[in-house]
């Protein structure tokens, strides 16, 4: 094999790698962020610029939460904190603002964990919130986890296992024996306001971005290191990325109430339009 027959290979095994590595959450941070962004659209066209304020209260700093707690982790230094504000110019509810040594390949690749951090944050308070108020469905959650997701090879039937455990999550959570529960009426309405939250903004995307490049970069070093010792880090890195079916499995929950919460702001939307008109 040429040198540049080497370098392509090394491109490629490293994206494929990438993609196996932190595709899923990829994927599902960009499902969150459009339902949020069509969401809190709906939100402002019927209740105005503060129509958003119905989810904040809760769902911001859940939102910032994640931000903070990911710099901790990894070695980033936090100047200023603001969880909720109701004031700001341009409408942005709260911000962590933080600055890291660029030198520290450690702290460069934090910036993508950092720029996810509200959906572990808001998929993190979801479990907790069924934990504390829905014990009953998060008993159904862990037998699920238990039973059907395991570390087996990550293919379509790992895929499709763990979309079967996730309908098996909410139908749990949506059961006659809940409606009657206050508990589980205080959870939803909780639930709502995280959910429309849980997606990254624009700022959060390009940071995330950054780390990402920082991984790619290692990934590209570790690979042309093991071609040449003749390694296959591929067959490693799937290996590693069968938790992408706990990653499935648990933010299942997430997009499902973000769906829900995007249909309820849209029909809210849909009467106030036609109110209008009569």
């Amino acid at each position: 094999m040429n040198i540049l027959s080497f370098l392509i290979y090394t491109f490629i095994i490293s994206f494929i790698e990438l993609l196996y590595l932190v595709g899923a959450i990829i994927i599902i941070g960009i499902i969150l962020g459009i339902l949020e962004k069509y969401t809190n659209k709906f939100l402002i066209r019927t209740f105005g610029p503060r129509g958003v304020l119905w989810t904040a209260w809760i769902g911001t700093p859940i939102h910032e939460l994640g931000h903070l707690i990911m710099c901790f982790l990894w070695g980033h230094k936090v100047s200023r904190v603001k969880f909720l504000q109701f004031n700001h110019p341009e409408g942005i509810l709260g911000y962590v603002e933080h600055y890291y040594n660029r030198n520290s390949i450690y702290q460069q690749i934090g910036n993508f964990f950092i720029g996810l951090g509200p959906i572990f944050s808001g998929i993190g308070s979801l479990l907790l919130g069924m934990y504390l108020l829905l014990p009953q469905s998060f008993n159904t959650l862990e037998s699920e986890i238990h039973l059907h997701v395991s570390f087996e090879k990550l293919d379509v039937n790992l895929l499709k296992t763990a979309g079967d455990s996730s309908i098996a999550i909410i139908k749990s959570i949506f059961i006659p024996e809940n409606l009657i529960n206050p508990l589980f009426w205080i959870f939803l309405i909780l639930a709502f306001c995280i959910s429309a939250h849980i997606g990254l903004s624009k700022a959060d995307i390009q940071n995330s971005t950054k780390g990402l490049l920082m991984i790619f970069f290692v990934l590209v070093l570790l690979n042309a290191a093991a071609g040449i010792l003749q390694v296959n880090t591929l067959k490693i890195v799937r290996r590693i990325a069968e938790y992408n079916a706990y990653v499935l499995a648990f933010s299942s929950i997430a997009v499902f109430l973000s769906l829900i919460t995007f249909l309820i702001s849209f029909t809210f939307e849909r009467i106030f339009r036609y109110s209008k008109k009569i």
